[in-house]
């Protein structure tokens, strides 16, 4: 009897240690066919993230084109406002002062045009197919070729970009070496164009806004017109007739523009809309790249920088960014100012290209500022003969 107890106790373990067994056997099945040495929280964060990566890089290249429409109508709409609404106010107050927004205000339409065209237009740059690179990063897994320094590949465009920085949807374009310059010259000149909208602008808003009406003087008694009121001692007669006008406005006209918006109210909202949101995000955009910019590096290798300086802090060393020079030369590299040309180059449409074909670069571990200065001076003469960059 203690015999047939002690098997009917057993049996459940039994049946446990099995199944404990088999799972065991299922789980080193699953890892000896998936086992990854590197798989970490940001792996299985990419490999979930991959279908909306796949969409991204599908769809931003169709979606593009809309994106170019977008921001042209946009920018026509707000220009054709300026003149319909903005201009004739300024003029009616004061023509000289009229002229000289004129000649401000077509200086950034015309910078914001011709750089928005260029850097649409430009190619960022790619590295050269069956050619002799004369340095080489590493290896592309996706083009199968090597890679120049500062060289990175876009999913969008499926290319190899020299010195890429980002792929920019509202351009339809990669952000590389060749038109860099381009795409932070055309983001300047839009944030200060919005911003002289905005503020010679801000006046006429609040008057037919705010206020309701347009500008005028109402201690003017040469404006009223109407029938007298008669007024009794005791009670005021209401003028049933009385159509009193305020310059063009009549009070029945003014009443409705207070029911309701007029198409000009509506227009300087929409302006004061676009101008704001603008302002606000391309500023912002604008302000971040102007950093990375005197640091000497792109989007792309600020996160890199980033990982860097983290992992040499780990190890109590620090880490130097190669293409660092110095805020003051970094600026002069980036827009070009150099073998003669100046801030002209800057201020006014300017269609110069970077030094060099963006294959190799200067460094501050192996070039110093001399060496810098004769290569920008003999680039000018053997640009052709050269098929490869000398540029920190």
């Amino acid at each position: 009897m203690v015999q047939i107890r002690w098997k009917l106790t057993t049996i459940p373990g039994t049946i446990r240690d099995s199944v404990r067994w088999q799972w065991r056997k299922i789980n080193l099945s699953i890892y000896s066919l998936f086992y990854n040495h590197f798989m970490d929280q940001g792996y299985i964060a990419d490999v979930c993230m991959e279908p909306m990566f796949w969409f991204v890089d599908n769809f931003t290249k169709f979606l593009g084109p809309f994106f170019v429409a977008s921001v042209c109508g946009l920018t026509a709409s707000v220009v054709a406002i300026a003149y319909w609404i903005g201009l004739p106010y300024w003029w009616n107050k004061s023509p000289w002062v009229t002229v000289l927004l004129i000649i401000v205000g077509h200086w950034l339409l015309v910078n914001i045009c011709f750089h928005y065209y260029m850097a649409a237009n430009t190619l960022p740059g790619y590295p050269p197919e069956g050619a002799l690179i004369p340095e080489a990063a590493s290896i592309c897994k996706k083009c199968i070729a090597p890679k120049p320094p500062r060289t990175h590949h876009c999913s969008v465009c499926n290319k190899c970009v020299l010195k890429m920085d980002h792929h920019c949807p509202w351009l339809n374009n990669c952000i590389g070496h060749y038109n860099h310059r381009y795409f932070f010259l055309y983001m300047a000149y839009m944030c200060l164009g919005v911003l002289f909208l905005i503020i010679f602008g801000f006046q006429l808003a609040y008057n037919e806004v705010w206020v309701g009406v347009d500008e005028i003087d109402e201690d003017d008694e040469s404006l009223i017109e109407g029938h007298p009121v008669r007024i009794n001692n005791s009670v005021l007669i209401p003028m049933t007739e009385l159509m009193a006008s305020i310059g063009n406005v009549s009070i029945l006209e003014t009443t409705q523009l207070y029911e309701g918006r007029s198409l000009r109210q509506n227009c300087l909202l929409y302006m004061a809309f676009i101008n704001t949101g603008v302002l606000i995000a391309l500023g912002a955009l604008t302000l971040w790249h102007a950093r990375l910019i005197s640091r000497g590096e792109t989007s792309i290798e600020a996160n890199i920088n980033k990982a860097e300086t983290k992992r040499l802090a780990e190890r109590n060393k620090v880490y130097i960014n190669p293409y660092n020079f110095g805020r003051r030369k970094n600026w002069r590299l980036f827009l070009g100012i150099v073998r003669g040309r100046t801030w002209r180059h800057v201020l006014l449409p300017s269609p110069h290209k970077p030094i060099g074909e963006g294959l190799t670069w200067h460094t501050v571990h192996s070039d110093t500022e001399d060496d810098l200065e004769e290569e920008e001076e003999e680039e000018g003469g053997d640009r052709n003969r050269r098929g490869y960059m000398k540029d920190p």
